[in-house]
């Protein structure tokens, strides 16, 4: 992960083009997210599938993967981002614009290597105090997942615990289950 040492302004930042992997806006600086690897790879696109599986027919909601979301003073890149079907901005031609100034309803975030755990949890907080209704915070090396609601201490999940989903998502999901995802060889 690298970072600027000049500070910009939000607009500033804004303005400049996109970079691969994505850069964040955070505390007046550029951060760039490390290169997704295999198992956040495959950990974001299985979970993306799986909720839009459940919700995106019924209009109930939608996961966006790598999708820039502009609010307060960030403008971070959560690795997925889940809106209300209601809350998604859509433009006047009933299309997904490109900006999305709202904090997501549920954030999820998976550590790559190299990655900063308290920037990332940073990016999470700040979702939440924005009004971010749920975050995990998913840990491939330890098989955890750190759950954040608002107003609440965070829950360490491990192994067969419940993972708990937005109230409108039909979604039944333990730790174990979103590991598994991982042994596609088997």
């Amino acid at each position: 992960m690298t970072s600027t040492t000049t500070k910009i302004t939000l607009a500033e930042f804004l303005k400049l083009p996109e970079t691969k992997p994505a850069s964040e806006y955070i505390s007046g600086k550029i951060v760039q997210k490390p290169m997704p690897q295999g198992r956040h790879s495959r950990l974001q696109s299985k979970l993306c599938n799986v909720i839009n599986d459940i919700t995106e027919e019924q209009k109930i909601a939608y996961a966006f993967p790598e999708l820039r979301c502009s609010f307060g003073d960030r403008s971070i890149v959560p690795d997925i981002a889940v809106f209300q079907w209601q809350r998604i901005p859509f433009n006047t031609s009933g299309e997904v614009p490109d900006n999305f100034e709202l904090p997501p309803d549920w954030v999820v975030e998976i550590l790559s290597p190299n990655q900063q755990p308290n920037q990332v949890i940073g990016n999470i907080l700040h979702c939440l105090q924005h009004g971010s209704r749920l975050a995990w915070f998913i840990d491939p090396d330890d098989r955890s997942v750190l759950v954040f609601l608002p107003g609440q201490q965070p829950e360490l999940k491990q192994d067969s615990d419940r993972l708990p989903v937005l109230a409108e998502i039909p979604l039944e999901l333990t730790t174990a289950q979103v590991f598994d995802w991982l042994k596609m060889a088997t």
